[in-house]
């Protein structure tokens, strides 16, 4: 009996197709819990997650806390930022 193997497709990168990521920082007058919730709703996240990138942020000032398209991460900081909370979305690796 004969198998059929099948060869996997690899995608190809192409130029401008890199992950990018949002970034949040932390403030003085955006309470905890907002960020968290915010987090949630703006990623699609656990709760647990949420927490984990808020925390980061809180101690070491700024945390990623999306990774995707350059639009999806500009949709994401839209949401983030209506509650005060600086955002920068920028590409996950410096390709310099």
């Amino acid at each position: 009996m004969s198998q059929i193997l099948e060869t996997p497709i690899q995608e190809e990168l192409s130029v401008g197709t890199s992950r990018w990521m949002t970034l949040i920082f932390n403030n003085t007058h955006t309470p905890y819990e907002a960020v968290v919730q915010i987090l949630i709703i703006a990623t699609h996240c656990t709760e647990e997650e949420a927490a984990i990138e808020t925390w980061e942020a809180h101690h070491f000032g700024k945390a990623s806390v999306h990774f995707g398209s350059e639009v999806e991460c500009q949709q994401v900081a839209e949401i983030i930022n209506t509650i005060g909370v600086r955002t920068e979305v920028c590409k996950e690796w410096d390709e310099s």
